[in-house]
C-alpha cells in the first residue's frame, strides 16, 4: 500500500478545522486511545447527541477517524495514517521556520555593517590598494 505524504489544500482545510474545535479534538484523543461508540462518546459531553454525531462527522471528513458500524452501533476510531500526514505536514512548517531562524542567527552573528574594509573610500580600509 502506497501512502501518500503530501496534504492536498482541501484536505489541510478540512483537517485544521476539525482540531480547530476543543470537544473534536478530545474525540480525537479518545479514540486515539481505543475505539468507542458514538452514543458512549456523546455520554461524556454536556451537548445533544445529534452534536456529537456532527462532530464526528467532521473529523471523519477529515480523514482523522473512521466509523464502523457494528450491530447497530457505529464505533469510531482514529486513523493513523491520516493523523501522520498532517504530523508530517507540521514538521514542514517546523523545519521551515526554523531554517528561518538558523538564517536569521546567522545575520545577527554578522560584524555590524558585514563589509568593512571593502568600501575604497572607506577611512578604515585595511588594504593598500589605490593609496
Amino acid at each position: 500500500m502506497v501512502v501518500r505524504n503530501e496534504l492536498s489544500d482541501d484536505e489541510i482545510d478540512r483537517v485544521f478545522h476539525a482540531l480547530a474545535a476543543s470537544t473534536r479534538r478530545d474525540i480525537l484523543r479518545r479514540a486515539i486511545e481505543s475505539e468507542h461508540s458514538v452514543s458512549a462518546l456523546a455520554r461524556d459531553y454536556e451537548m445533544s447527541f445529534a452534536a456529537v454525531q456532527k462532530h464526528v462527522a467532521v473529523l471523519e471528513a477529515a480523514g482523522l477517524i473512521v466509523k464502523r458500524a457494528e450491530g447497530r452501533e457505529r464505533l469510531v476510531r482514529a486513523d493513523p495514517t491520516m493523523i501522520a500526514r498532517a504530523r508530517a505536514l507540521l514538521a514542514r512548517y517546523e523545519e521551515l521556520w526554523r531554517s528561518r531562524i538558523d538564517r536569521l542567527d546567522v545575520l545577527l552573528a554578522e560584524p555590524a555593517g558585514g563589509t568593512a574594509g571593502t568600501d575604497p573610500h572607506d577611512p578604515d580600509r585595511t588594504d593598500t590598494q589605490g593609496a
